[in-house]
């Protein structure tokens, strides 16, 4: 891949630092702030942090980095006392007007920028008070800050190739010359589970609850390394630029729970950043305070991902004009990744356990839990039906998830018909199910009910078979079944007669003979 000075321009535009001021009066020395770090820097820390973004950054925002840093012990981790922000002015020797503010955002941006820092602004309503928050990220190693190509690229343009050539070798000793006739290596290294014993008992409650407890609040994506498929300085890149969304598509920037929204919509109905731009640049998708319209978003997307489900079947049906598709025999669904536990499917029982099942019950979308059902692509009458439950009935993905699981388990005990999953859904609209335990409690309820149900018509069955041919040419006849007459059966054993009793019985036989 080249890259040249127009690349790298681009690529700093590309880059959204979090603090952005549209009015300098919402940045002032009277409001206060409090810095965050959960690290410390050590020797090599700080030799990349002057040799390699400083150079980058200049020394002011090198300067706003150390100030932020050193706000409590070095030897500490976690949150500082809020302060006004005239500490930090006078620590930077700014004065305290427009020019002196505009310097530190200025600064602040540029760490930004390089992943130094992250700025947050948080809002008191009862105050109406607004306190900065300085996030700061621990500088890359330096074998990952030479593996990124921007930061690289933007290095040599402010120190020249020869200098990066010689930075980058001076961050590493090179083995001795004499270790070079040591050509096998083996380990000797003692591993954990020889050295240590722990005991096998269970995790303590109350010590779960102490680690949830002590655990961030606020998670927080280092730079460089988001996993969010639909990344906020993507979208600015493709975003039209004369588009009467553009500033509310730069605001989502600050708002984290919008940005969430479109990864899991961008997950649900598999979609790509363009599309994302495509969706956001259409009329009635943000309200007029730039909040977006989740219900419209939602349905524009579900219309995307038929268009699209329709263009690769019809691309399927042409690739198979010409060449025969070869479809493995042993294909078989993806795997991946409560109080009330669903048992797993027979044909997921050997990919995942049943907390892993019951976990992608609660977190899937419904697109993708329909998707494991099926070798390949999902028919269409499944997923039009499953779509009305969503768009129209609006049932939580959980709560549609858990009734996947339940028609796809009844087997050949009752057509998957579009009027008998619309009946459960319906069912479970008018009992107000909204959560996964209400819907695997109805769905045990229904289980035991069909259970019962069966039982009941094995019973008539057994006693329909039971009667005579003749008795069932009657019940025809007739209309109604005739009682059943008790038969004697010769089922005890044999007793023997004494010789009296066989004479007896010779007599009245003969008494019968000569009346008759």
């Amino acid at each position: 891949m080249c890259y040249n000075r127009t690349t790298i321009i681009q690529a700093k535009r590309v880059v959204d630092p979090a603090m952005r001021v549209s009015n300098i009066m919402e940045f002032t020395e009277n409001h206060r702030y409090f810095t965050n770090r959960d690290f410390a820097l050590s020797g090599l820390d700080r030799k990349v942090f002057i040799t390699l973004y400083q150079p980058m950054v200049g020394a002011v925002s090198a300067a706003f980095y150390q100030l932020l840093y050193h706000q409590f012990p070095e030897e500490s981790a976690g949150y500082s006392v809020p302060e006004p922000q005239r500490k930090l002015f006078l620590g930077l020797g700014l004065e305290l007007n427009a020019t002196g503010r505009q310097t530190a955002i200025d600064a602040a941006s540029r760490l930004e920028a390089v992943g130094l820092l992250q700025v947050f602004r948080n809002h008191n309503p009862l105050t109406e008070e607004s306190i900065y928050e300085y996030v700061l990220q621990r500088p890359l190693s330096y074998t990952e800050f030479f593996s990124n190509y921007h930061l690289t690229l933007l290095l040599r343009d402010r120190i020249g190739k020869s200098a990066l050539l010689e930075l980058k070798d001076g961050f590493e000793v090179a083995q001795p010359p004499e270790l070079a006739r040591f050509v096998n290596r083996e380990e000797a290294t003692m591993p954990f589970y020889e050295m240590f014993r722990i005991g096998s008992a269970t995790l303590d409650p109350e010590l779960e609850m102490g680690w949830q407890e002590s655990a961030t609040a606020k998670e927080r994506t280092p730079a460089f390394k988001t996993q969010e498929k639909i990344r906020h300085g993507e979208m600015m890149l493709r975003f039209p630029r004369g588009s009467a969304n553009r500033s509310f598509v730069e605001r989502l920037n600050r708002a984290p729970e919008s940005m969430a929204q479109l990864n899991y919509l961008a997950y649900k109905f598999n979609l790509e950043v363009p599309e994302i731009c495509r969706l956001l640049d259409e009329d009635g998708i943000f309200h007029s305070d730039g909040t977006l319209t989740w219900d419209e978003l939602q349905n524009r997307a579900n219309l995307m991902y038929r268009q699209d489900r329709k263009r690769d079947e019809e691309r399927e049906r042409f690739l198979a004009r010409g060449e025969e598709r070869q479809i493995p025999v042993n294909e078989e669904p993806a795997a991946t990744s409560s109080s009330m536990q669903l048992d797993i499917p027979e044909r997921f029982q050997e990919e995942v356990t049943v907390a892993r099942y019951n976990e992608m019950l609660r977190r899937e979308p419904y697109t993708r839990m329909l998707e494991r059902y099926f070798p390949g692509a999902v028919p269409d009458p499944f997923v039009r039906i499953f779509e009305r439950i969503d768009l129209n009935y609006k049932l939580p993905e959980p709560v549609i998830n858990v009734l996947i699981h339940y028609v796809f388990s009844l087997g050949h005990a009752q057509r998957l018909t579009k009027s008998f999953v619309d009946s459960i859904a319906s069912n479970m609209l008018a009992k107000g199910i909204d959560t996964l335990d209400k819907a695997a409690m109805y769905i045990r309820e229904q289980e035991k009910l069909n259970v019962s149900l069966e039982r009941k018509r094995r019973g008539e069955e057994t006693a329909r078979d039971g009667g005579s041919s003749f008795g069932s040419q009657g019940q025809a006849r007739s209309g109604r079944r005739k009682p059943a007459m008790s038969v004697v059966k010769d089922n005890g054993p044999v007793k023997e007669m004494s010789p009296e009793e066989l004479e007896r019985m010779r007599e009245l036989a003969r008494k019968m003979k000569e009346e008759s």
